[in-house]
């Protein structure tokens, strides 16, 4: 499971030094580019430096898969758009060209042409008879020409899609009473309905019966001639050759382990890889458990199923991290009392756990983005998903503490919280404590709700369908801001007071009923999980609890009021029972009755007051990094002495070395 940041509303990023180091890169569109700073990395030992860059190398490799899974013609369009970008005589048509500029940033930044966050297609701003005679003055042996004999073939196969808004218009849709898979653009599966999907997963998990692996996770699903029959991705079957560098690389990172654990783990990963058997998966999940002593740790596979609208299939990301070991002692104390906040959770007992295995937490640096991680990416991550690895073996938790410190320290003097926070009181509480709550919030989110509560005998993982993914978001984040007010935390000595969870309360709410708008376009509703579950929380408690908070009006504006903090919490903890037992029981149309309530659709006059304020304060608000470049220092005989890492890479020109260099599909 992701943590998604989304306090990053707040961040307006400015060109901000703090010593050398400028968090901020290029804006355009509703994106801000920053840069993550790698803390520490060179007091790591030379061993521990090769670790990393190889382990780098390989999370780099697997970008073409996801962009191929998040739709059928991406990597026909970007690759078309970057000869454009880098031979297209652009004096000719400076206009255009601009356009076709702006289109492939934000192509880049999605890994494909859907909204990396809304899902909805990119309609490019320059015309179709612009893009048709910039592709027909391009050399054939530059553009992607595998299956055509002219750029006129190429054209006719991609432009529909691109430039049609009626065609395949929504990466993911999650909308109530359709077939969600024959309406998703997402490359999961080819001539399936959802009731065939269904079906045929259904079918394998009965058969297989408990700890069953998670089916569907590394396939895609294609209905021929013979039936239902799925494509297994593997080093010899589709994205063949992107696993095969993916693997060269990880065998190069076990070279230079810090421990035999990780070499161990290395080997299972690498075997999971060249069969694609997910019995394999969850040994390698289990083992990747278990490695607890190294400084560096890693996430590479096919891992996180909000990309598809049945929650079955797992969109390819890595990263890799090294611990930030002042910070993990923050965590450890939250997980080393993980039965406690497990035994006094406001659920019903049936749903407890009686004991909770294996929970750790690491606050750590990400030190390489890639894939669905890469350029936006989580706040924290909890993994692994499997409900029964969980159960029996437990969960690893890290919050990733260089990529807040990038929104942190370039955050200040905004006007974010002048306009919609609704006293000067409230503001000063929430810039005393709103950076330890926000932290302490993913921490709990991460560590804690992913891994809280279980399932009921004979009860799916997948029993909530399209709707599982915004039940457990919303199960995590109920979870931490219960446990925010509670005495254990101040016992702990991990809040400075009583009263410091009030800001986050505040922010929260604020959030999930009025500035995450900032995000959602005239018209639509809203569709991503994680804004689905902070709307679902925000709204049912306001409904729920008018005494203890309420939207005002004030001088033309509107605000969130808090009128009654400690029945807040009481609401959050009735409201996390209620989602508790839809998650344990199963309860299908619980969840959707829930979600489709509260969570999807959007008053359009609060939505218009909320972009107008917001379109005053000039904030992008979306945010998303360039990744730092590792470089290998060797002595005069060739042998490598050092890493040394580089943060001045520009956007366009990581992005077309990707291509070039990890650009293994066509």
């Amino acid at each position: 499971m992701r943590g998604d940041n989304f306090f990053c509303v707040f961040k307006k990023i400015i060109m901000k030094e703090t010593d050398t180091f400028i968090y901020s890169d290029e804006r355009f569109a509703d994106l801000q580019m920053l840069r993550y700073q790698l803390p520490q990395f060179e007091k790591l030992s030379l061993q521990q430096k090769l670790y990393v860059y190889y382990l780098s190398q390989a999370t780099l490799c697997g970008r073409d898969i996801t962009t191929d899974q998040f739709g059928k013609y991406n990597l026909r369009i970007r690759k078309t758009l970057e000869t454009l970008y880098t031979h297209f005589d652009a004096n000719s048509d400076k206009d255009n060209f601009e356009k076709l500029t702006l289109y492939l940033k934000r192509v880049w930044f999605s890994n494909g042409i859907y909204h990396h966050y809304a899902n909805d297609k990119i309609i490019p701003q320059f015309s179709e008879t612009f893009f048709r005679s910039a592709v027909s003055q391009m050399s054939l042996e530059k553009l992607p020409m595998t299956g055509y004999t002219t750029t006129e073939e190429l054209c006719n196969d991609i432009c529909p899609v691109m430039f049609n808004p009626e065609i395949l218009p929504k990466r993911v849709n999650k909308a109530d009473g359709v077939d969600v898979v024959k309406t998703s653009a997402c490359n999961y599966y080819e001539g399936v309905s959802q009731q065939e999907a269904e079906d045929f997963y259904n079918k394998m998990k009965a058969a297989a019966g408990d700890n069953s692996p998670s089916w569907g996770l590394n396939t895609k699903l294609i209905k021929g001639d013979n039936g239902l029959e799925e494509c297994i991705w593997s080093e010899t079957t589709m994205y063949g050759e992107a696993i095969r560098h993916i693997i060269y690389w990880l065998d190069k990172a076990k070279q230079v382990a810090e421990n035999s654990q990780q070499k161990h783990v290395l080997d299972l990963l690498i075997a999971y890889y060249r069969s694609g058997n997910l019995h394999l998966f969850d040994e390698y999940s289990i083992e990747w458990l278990k490695e607890q002593e190294g400084t560096i740790d890693f996430i590479n596979g096919f891992i996180e199923v909000y990309g598809d609208p049945l929650g079955f299939k797992a969109s390819w990301e890595g990263i890799v991290e090294y611990k930030d070991q002042e910070a993990t002692r923050r965590t450890r104390l939250i997980s080393d009392n993980a039965q406690w906040f497990e035994d006094h959770s406001p659920v019903d007992q049936r749903f407890k756990k009686a004991e909770v295995r294996g929970v750790t937490a690491n606050v750590v640096c990400a030190a390489m983005l890639g894939g669905d991680e890469y350029p936006s990416t989580a706040i924290g991550i909890n993994l692994p998903n499997a409900d029964w690895i969980r159960a029996q073996h437990g969960s690893k938790s890290v919050t990733i503490s260089n990529i807040t410190d990038a929104y942190n320290k370039a955050a200040k003097g905004n006007g974010f919280k002048e306009e919609f926070v609704i006293d000067e009181d409230t503001r000063e509480m929430i810039s005393r404590y709103g950076d330890i709550c926000d932290n302490l919030h993913t921490d709990l989110h991460e560590c804690l709700g992913h891994g809280s509560g279980k399932l009921l005998p004979g009860v799916s993982p997948d029993a909530l369908k399209a709707y599982g993914n915004t039940i457990e978001e919303a199960r995590a984040d109920l979870f931490g801001l219960y446990y925010l007010a509670d005495d254990k935390l101040l016992e702990l000595g991990l809040v400075p007071d009583k009263e410091a969870y009030r800001a986050q309360y505040y922010t929260y709410m604020m959030n999930g009923l009025m500035t995450q708008l900032t995000r959602i376009e005239t018209g639509k509703n809203i569709e991503e999980a994680h804004m689905r579950n902070r709307a679902l929380i925000a709204h049912w408690v306001l409904e729920h609890g008018k005494d203890a908070a309420e939207l005002v009006v004030l001088n033309n504006k509107t605000f969130i009021k808090i009128n009654n903090y400690e029945q807040l919490r009481h609401l959050f903890g009735d409201l996390l029972a209620e989602v508790q037992r839809i998650k344990s029981e199963g309860d299908f149309n619980a969840a959707r009755e829930l979600v489709e309530k509260y969570a999807v659709k959007v008053d359009t006059k609060l939505h218009s007051e909320v972009l107008e304020r917001f379109a005053e304060l000039d904030i992008a608000p979306y945010k998303g990094f360039i990744n730092p470049v590792y470089q290998l220092v060797h002595n005069e005989v060739g042998e490598v002495v050092d890493v040394k890492v580089d943060y001045t890479e520009a956007y366009d020109a990581q992005m077309l070395r990707y291509s070039s260099e990890f650009g293994f599909l066509v």
